[in-house]
């Protein structure tokens, strides 16, 4: 799919309803799956930058509406009356063959702009202040701007759902305890100092932002924020706040939740009340017993599996392991061994089906080892496991877990005297600079993969960071978080807005399904659920965003600014310039991985062909 964002065309289709623009095109570069914590980019002159080939801009052709043949109307056959001046001849009158004009693809009270073109309509709308009629897209300083919709002003039908009146959209936000043990554990590594009240002040401002330039049928989009009662990983209070937020709250829908537990989506779901980003991945039997009801912005486990697999096996399997630390292993054919983190009940399960597919590959893992992210335990759990993996023989450890553990494997290993590849998953921000940098840099200088982040691009230039800094003029009090803040709300507010005035759970997810899947870029990775033949049939619809990943490696002798502008020693290198890859798209042959040449660690500008169509000034919030 090429960017139809580029090309101001709302991007063509199979069918009319695919054209509802690029809803997840909005979604922050720097995505996180399963979101515990992430950052904006950085903002270093002298980051090491190598020049990468402009992509191909190819623009999708718009559908054209189908031809409709009008009706041949005969007229009645009637006789002329006797009474006809003299010489006058009756002048032969044919019907006007006129066509039937085109039907909008959208739901009742919504109009793009592209429709509106296909329709020959659009010059006969006041757009706004908020459209650039020069490309259709909302006059906001990003290549991937959605695309413009007609201000709306008729009835919107005043209570359509639960938590949606004629004046308001109720949302919730779910967020940790600043105390929570266990995420200061976790944020604690990297210094990460936002708060709740930080967050929640960032997630208003950016609520103005959308509510400014996206349209939303007369209603407001309120936010509630609700502070959890427990830990991220406490099952009871989780049910208790699912429980008060339905009670007491009757939201149309709830973002946010408890990273290590499914208990509050479970309960939300049971009350009626969809969510999106509440909670670690499901196996996918879940999402087809509650259609269209939870959604994420990344991946989901099944999904990050599967193109882990391709990776190894398409990459990695049956050549020697050339990466690793230890010299002697060099000559050795790979043996693969796997680290992975117990956080569901499905987590089993993801593991058994991350293993067939290896097996259908022809590859076996030699040694699988779980843990729990448990600060009591973790060091226990690390010298068992790395005690396993070198008794196995293993050459090549693939890690599918949290960013704080990789800090206690690697320092247990290097006690061991056990030098492997490290081959990194996409998992929750072990791919980050910021996290990285805490692990053994002795076993991490041969760390490389995958990863679901896209190339980073200086967070003043282009970042949700960067989108609030234009429209308030100062940066969010939430710096360090706002990347992760943003993804599921801003994908509420563009379906919310292809939706419609009619805004129903149903018609939500069919406004979220019907979405074309957003544009390959370098800098942003593409997003789409439904049905998109993207991923095998059985877990279609998709209820997870991200489709694709980019190849990676570990360089410790760089220097820059991590995610959270730290500067210092060591970066992720993304290869040919961040090159995004969907299912079924890794190349066969060695991976990329410690090559300079072509890699990019931070983009001072915005990529080739990525840079939005003019300045513009923020409108004032409405």
């Amino acid at each position: 799919m090429q960017p139809a964002s580029a090309e101001g065309g709302g991007g063509g289709g199979n069918a009319a309803l695919r054209r509802w623009g690029p809803i997840g095109a909005i979604v922050a570069v720097a995505l996180v799956i399963g979101g515990v914590v992430l950052f904006s980019g950085g903002d270093d002159d002298d980051t090491d930058v190598a020049s990468t080939d402009a992509p191909t801009e190819t623009g999708s052709a718009a559908s054209e509406p189908a031809a409709t043949d009008p009706a041949d109307t005969e007229p009645t056959d009637t006789e002329t009356p006797a009474t006809e001046p003299a010489g006058t001849e009756t002048a032969d009158t044919e019907p006007t063959d006129t066509e039937t004009p085109p039907e909008s693809p959208l739901p009742e009270g919504v109009m793009s702009y592209s429709v509106a073109t296909d329709l020959g309509i659009v010059d006969d709308i006041d757009w706004g202040e908020r459209c650039d009629t020069d490309t259709g897209r909302l006059a906001v300083p990003d290549f991937f701007a959605p695309e413009c919709y007609a201000p709306f002003e008729d009835d919107n039908g005043g209570q359509t759902y639960r938590g949606v009146s004629e004046d308001a959209i109720q949302l919730v936000y779910w967020t940790s305890q600043d105390t929570d043990p266990i995420l200061a554990f976790i944020t604690g590594a990297i210094q990460n100092d936002d708060t709740a009240a930080d967050d929640e002040d960032t997630l208003r401002g950016m609520f103005e932002y959308w509510q400014t330039y996206y349209e939303t049928y007369g209603r407001e989009v309120e936010l509630t924020v609700v502070v959890g009662s427990g830990t991220i990983a406490d099952e009871a209070a989780a049910r208790a706040d699912a429980v008060k937020i339905d009670e007491e709250l009757d939201p149309f829908m709830v973002f946010g939740g408890p990273t290590l537990t499914n208990a509050f989506a479970d309960e939300l779901l049971a009350r009626g009340i969809p969510c999106f980003s509440c909670g670690p991945s499901q196996d996918p039997q879940y999402y087809q017993d509650n259609p269209g009801m939870q959604f994420t912005v990344g991946k989901s486990g099944r999904q990050l599996d599967q193109m882990v697999a391709e990776y190894v096996v398409q990459r990695l399997a049956g050549d020697p392991a050339i990466h690793a630390g230890d010299e002697s292993m060099h000559g050795r054919e790979r043996v693969f061994g796997r680290i992975w983190i117990e956080s569901s009940a499905a987590s089993a399960t993801n593991n058994e089906r991350f293993e067939e597919f290896l097996a259908e590959g022809g590859v076996e893992i030699a040694e699988s080892q779980n843990y729990v992210l448990d600060p009591g335990t973790l060091q226990e759990s690390a010298s068992s496991v790395m005690a396993r993996m070198k008794e196995a023989g293993v050459t090549s450890l693939i890690f599918n877990g949290d960013p704080v553990a990789p800090s206690t494997f690697t320092r247990e290993a290097t006690a061991q005297n056990y030098f492997p590849e490290w081959i990194v998953t996409g998992s929750v921000l072990v791919d980050t600079s910021a996290f990285s940098r805490t692990y053994d840099q002795e076993q991490w200088a041969n760390a490389f993969g995958i990863s679901n982040l896209s190339a980073r691009v200086d967070e003043t230039v282009a970042s949700s960071y960067a989108l609030y800094s234009w429209f308030h003029g100062e940066p969010p009090a939430a710096d360090d978080n706002i990347g992760v803040l943003t993804p599921a709300p801003s994908t509420i507010f563009a379906a919310i807005q292809q939706t419609g005035p009619t805004l129903t759970q149903e018609t939500f997810a069919e406004a979220l399904f019907a979405d074309e899947p957003t544009p390959q870029a370098l800098s942003a990775a593409s997003l789409s659920w439904g049905n998109e033949g993207i991923w095998p049939s059985e877990i279609e619809p998709d209820h997870h965003g991200v489709d694709d990943v980019s190849e990676v490696w570990w360089d410790p002798a760089v220097e820059g600014p991590d995610e959270i502008r730290r500067e210092g020693a060591g970066l992720w290198r993304f290869v040919d310039g961040g090159q995004r890859y969907r299912p079924g798209e890794i190349p066969e042959g060695p991976p990329a991985a410690f090559v300079e040449e072509g890699t990019v660690t931070i983009y001072e500008e915005r990529p080739p062909g990525e840079a939005p169509p003019k300045d513009y000034d923020p409108l004032q919030p409405s």
